[in-house]
């Protein structure tokens, strides 16, 4: 077999390596034998002509040329979805699939309740969320729709901004107890504060929007979002929350509203090919027309 003959299911089982580190683990993600899997390695090795893991006996470790290899592998599993989610139905029917990239929060907490009418209306549509943080690439159709917290750069996107979100510091009445309210930032040494681990942009942010308290201080750290709402809602102590989120909790408690809190522009985006899609731009103008009540 020559590079030019390597087919796509040898990339899709060495993705499915590089993310499981094993072979055992990478054919139960893919839902096949694990024979299979070593044959796929093994023949995409004998193309290329050089070796892409180590084995070992707590895995399998990837090489620098496996390293190098896995982004234009990630494009590869991006275009494949985006190919199948193409084909799922024609341009012109309401059915089928659309990927839709979100933040953790608003795929849990705000997309449910959007999407419900949606899909009772529309029962031959189907919807993919993706949950992340991270900001997808669009032009290579990593996700059809994209709901962003900044203004996009890239060209060749419809881009429209739905509003502002606001963020703030809260606690349940439970942790609070006894304990006083703070009266300014530096009180809240005083306290257990749930906030960003590693996530350098996230700490940053904390930081900027209360530099009295270092990251070091920190009670409860996880660069999970949701993580956080889950450690807020049990009255672990206080941390960072959506003011809509809050309003609609009657245990939470604001901290500190006027002194610290800050806002996210929320854009809506997708690539403006896909804008001749009927079901991708129906979904696109729903959440359009639906996102902004829970924003300013």
């Amino acid at each position: 077999m020559s590079q030019s003959d390597i087919g796509w299911e040898l990339w899709r089982s060495f993705l499915a390596v590089m993310s499981e580190r094993s072979l055992s683990g990478a054919a139960r993600s893919l839902g096949v034998s694990q024979p299979t899997i070593g044959r796929h390695i093994d023949q995409l090795e004998t193309a290329l002509g050089v070796g892409l893991f180590t084995r070992a006996q707590n895995g399998l470790t990837p090489t620098d040329l496996a390293t190098a290899l896995e982004p234009q592998a990630q494009g590869m599993a991006a275009s494949a979805a985006a190919l199948s989610r193409t084909a799922s139905a024609g341009a012109n029917s309401e059915d089928g699939m659309v990927r839709v990239s979100a933040t953790e929060i608003m795929s849990s907490e705000m997309l449910p309740l959007i999407f419900e009418p949606l899909l009772r209306e529309h029962p031959g549509l189907q919807l993919e969320i993706d949950a992340s943080n991270r900001t997808v690439d669009l032009l290579r159709r990593d996700a059809d729709i994209a709901v962003r917290m900044q203004r996009p750069e890239q060209g060749a996107l419809l881009a429209r901004k739905l509003g502002v979100l606001r963020l703030g510091l809260f606690a349940t009445r439970q942790y609070l107890g006894n304990r006083p309210l703070p009266d300014k930032p530096s009180d809240l040494a005083e306290h257990r504060i749930i906030g960003p681990d590693r996530d350098p942009i996230y700490r940053s942010r904390f930081s900027s929007t209360v530099p009295e308290i270092s990251p070091e201080i920190f009670t409860y750290r996880s660069d999970s979002h949701t993580t956080q709402l889950a450690a807020l809602r049990a009255g672990i102590g206080i941390g960072i929350c959506q003011v809509w989120i809050a309003e609609n909790q009657p245990d939470l408690v604001p901290v500190l509203p006027e002194s610290v809190h800050f806002e996210l522009e929320v854009w809506l985006t997708m690539h403006e090919d896909l804008r001749h899609s009927r079901r991708i731009k129906m979904v696109y103008d729903h959440i359009a027309a639906c996102l902004p009540a829970y924003l300013t």
